[in-house]
């Protein structure tokens, strides 16, 4: 039987110990909220079912990078470490990624999502499986929106749950990074459809625009500034926030763009190519335009978002990123960034202990193979 954050003591000797009473208050919330969906749909329809099971299978395990990233922010603006408010944020923040990654996973038309089926091929699955009748595919998309939905909808009441004011300043943050990050998936939708026609000059600064409104600020610059704004932080220490985990996030995304590409597909979990077959418009890609020259510039706007593409056509796209210096240069970007958000991490006005974890959880970021 799982306990209230009013049951548990956080652990005070050390910034690992705060960690896992964290990640364990968070689980255990996430867990007393999903059993009350679950129940609450029970009544609706034993069908309905399927939607809980899908969301709480995103939301179990994972690095839960986002719900960290505001609890330091909390605990840097002097929150208390067993405080419900900061839970119940953290719990929200896991709900609006699990969200995302189930939306993101149908726009990409990504097969996969952390080594298993993505959400809208276990709908898939379950249809054809039943025997059912008219498109598998359509329903697969289908459910998959409602079931991404109804994630949204979670998040925004376990949020509601804290008694952030409409006029707070969590309340902003919190409301600025969902439309953000709606407006970065648009533009990354339209790069995709759009990008061979626009000036090859400009690909990187649109991929970059995308990477910081779709994934860097929701990743890692909004979670911490939110938990500063949830423990009173002031305006100066926010701002501080902003200046360290804005570059972090990017430099995450980054090197989640490398790990697309050229990332081992057995610490992924996602096919090698898949990237490439999506026609993501990334930095990497970006730069690999920006520099091919002739025939492998060619090779490049013809082949990037192929579904059909192949093991010698993906290693190919690989070579031309590699001799292109479009993988050294990205590298060296993700290089910059950190340190420039180390270097304002330094001069942040918060105690040892929560700069030394914010700088563990920045490294593990910037350079994951996974």
């Amino acid at each position: 039987m799982s306990q209230s954050p009013a049951q548990l003591s956080a652990p005070a000797d050390s910034a690992a110990s705060e960690r896992e009473f964290f990640i364990a208050a968070v689980a255990d919330r996430l867990a007393d909220f999903l059993a009350g969906k679950h129940a609450m749909l029970a009544e609706i329809s034993p069908d309905t079912l399927v939607l809980i099971d899908s969301i709480k299978a995103l939301v179990t395990g994972g690095k839960r990078m986002r719900a960290l990233l505001c609890y330091w922010g909390w605990r840097g603006a002097g929150g208390a470490p067993d405080s419900p408010e900061i839970i119940m944020a953290g719990a929200a923040l896991e709900l609006f990624q699990a969200a995302a990654l189930i939306h993101d996973d149908i726009i990409d038309r990504s097969d996969t999502r952390r080594g298993g089926p993505s959400v809208h091929r276990q709908f898939g699955t379950l249809h054809r499986s039943n025997g059912w009748a008219l498109d598998e595919e359509r329903f697969g998309y289908a459910a998959a929106i409602l079931t991404g939905d109804l994630c949204l909808s979670f998040s925004e009441e376990m949020f509601a749950a804290i008694g952030a004011g409409a006029g707070s300043r969590a309340r902003a943050v919190f409301n600025i990074m969902r439309a953000e990050v709606m407006a970065g998936q648009y533009l990354d939708i339209l790069e995709e459809v759009s990008g061979p026609t626009k000036p090859h000059q400009t690909a990187v600064d649109r991929a970059s625009a995308i990477i910081r409104y779709k994934s860097a600020k929701y990743s890692s610059e909004h979670p911490l500034v939110l938990g500063g704004a949830l423990a009173g932080g002031t305006t100066e220490l926010l701002a501080g926030y902003s200046a360290f985990a804005l570059p972090l996030g990017e430099a995450f995304q980054l090197r989640d763009d490398v790990l697309g590409v050229f990332g081992d597909p057995e610490e992924t979990g996602k096919p090698a190519g898949d990237d490439l077959r999506e026609g993501k418009r990334t930095v990497l890609v970006g730069l690999t335009i920006d520099a091919a020259q002739g025939a492998d510039r060619d090779f490049v706007d013809t082949h990037l978002g192929r579904a059909d593409l192949g093991e010698a056509e993906i290693a190919r796209l690989c070579a031309i990123m590699v001799d292109s210096r479009a993988l050294a240069r990205t590298e060296e970007m993700i290089s910059d960034l950190s340190g420039t958000a180390f270097a304002a991490l330094a001069d942040l006005p918060i105690p040892a202990s929560v700069s030394a974890a914010l700088l563990a959880l920045g490294r593990a970021a910037v350079s994951r193979t996974s």
